[in-house]
């Protein structure tokens, strides 16, 4: 499945908003191809996230929760996204001493790769809703 130009056009607005160098160009296929590889056993290979996510396991840790518009992923400044992905659930992302399966990608993805896989799992945010509240989120992170 293809991205749509608008949310191609808005991840562009939105990664390129960091206020550094403009980023490369985005690979929807190398971030589709690296989320099967490294995201989706966990994150669902639809981006459904796991079963009853919101609820914690008997080991006290949280489900995977999903990266598709059903979840609050997208609630999420992309430099957040960002460093969760590149250096785990860790302060100031989680309180010190959090306990989460999420693992650090610093040492198994370069900083391209994880645009990369944030690129594609954006690409899956459409409804109108989503995108609006995405942008409004995103222009009061810049401020």
């Amino acid at each position: 499945m293809k991205p749509s130009s608008a949310s191609v056009v808005l991840l562009a607005a939105l990664l390129g908003a960091c206020g550094e160098a403009p980023a490369p160009p985005t690979d929807f296929q190398a971030g589709a191809r690296l989320y099967a590889q490294h995201c989706g056993a966990c994150h669902g290979m639809k981006l459904e996230g796991q079963p009853n996510w919101k609820q914690r396991l008997p080991n006290s840790r949280l489900p995977a929760p999903p990266h598709d518009e059903s979840g609050h992923t997208w609630h999420h400044p992309d430099e957040v996204l960002f460093a969760i992905t590149k250096h785990g659930l860790v302060p100031p992302y989680a309180p010190p001493g959090y306990a989460s399966d999420m693992p650090a990608f610093a040492g198994t993805l370069t900083d391209r790769e994880i645009r990369d896989v944030l690129a594609f799992i954006a690409s899956r945010w459409t409804s109108r809703e989503v995108l609006e509240a995405r942008a409004e989120m995103m222009r009061n992170a810049r401020r």
